[in-house]
């Protein structure tokens, strides 16, 4: 069940906790048989350098604002540390830094979105700093689209499509692949490290 901790953007929030509990993908049917893109469905919008970007809200596990990291050393740039959530250690990524984005002030919308990846030993937490929530959308698979091919040397297999909602364009995200795209790791041995 997802949880929704102080911020700003409750009607974002509000929706991720009405559609986590009891959400099945739009791309499958009640007996699970796939009806078009499995990449269909509702997901959870939030902002990076006024750029908008998506990922399942099934993977959303919690929303928060902002609150103290303990640093870790001797972790990648991106990685800001690890915070202490209800009893359990998490560790905090930045996306920001993840894409090689300038580093902001933070506002009082920037947020952590807690999420749950793939591990090796199953379903791990871990937040994410962003720059603000927007709001949770349903992207049906007619308004999805093949990431374009960005040229050689440009590796994106963490994009998983480009959405089309209300005129804009919203860039997908494959969070596992996202946090698994580190040379010379994989998510679950960078998420390992830290817990």
């Amino acid at each position: 069940m997802t949880t929704v901790a102080n911020h700003s953007g409750t009607a974002a929030h509000a929706a991720v906790t009405s559609v986590n509990g009891d959400a099945t993908s739009s791309g499958t049917s009640s007996s699970g048989t796939i009806l078009g893109d499995a990449r269909a469905g509702k997901y959870l919008t939030f902002q990076l350098n006024k750029e908008e970007f998506g990922i399942p809200v099934l993977q959303v596990r919690e929303i928060m604002g902002l609150q103290d990291i303990t640093a870790v050393p001797n972790t990648p740039d991106h990685v800001k540390g690890v915070i202490n959530l209800r009893g359990r250690v998490i560790p905090v990524l930045c996306l920001r830094s993840r894409f090689g984005m300038a580093a902001a002030e933070h506002t009082g919308r920037t947020c952590i979105i807690v999420v749950k990846v793939r591990g090796e030993g199953g379903d791990v937490p871990l937040g994410v700093i962003v720059d603000e929530v927007s709001e949770v959308v349903n992207i049906g698979a007619a308004d999805i689209e093949n990431t374009p091919d960005f040229g050689v040397g440009v590796p994106s297999p963490y994009l998983s499509g480009m959405a089309k909602v209300k005129d804009r364009v919203k860039i997908l995200l494959d969070i596992d692949q996202l946090l698994g795209q580190l040379p010379g790791h994989t998510a679950s041995q960078e998420i390992s490290a830290l817990m």
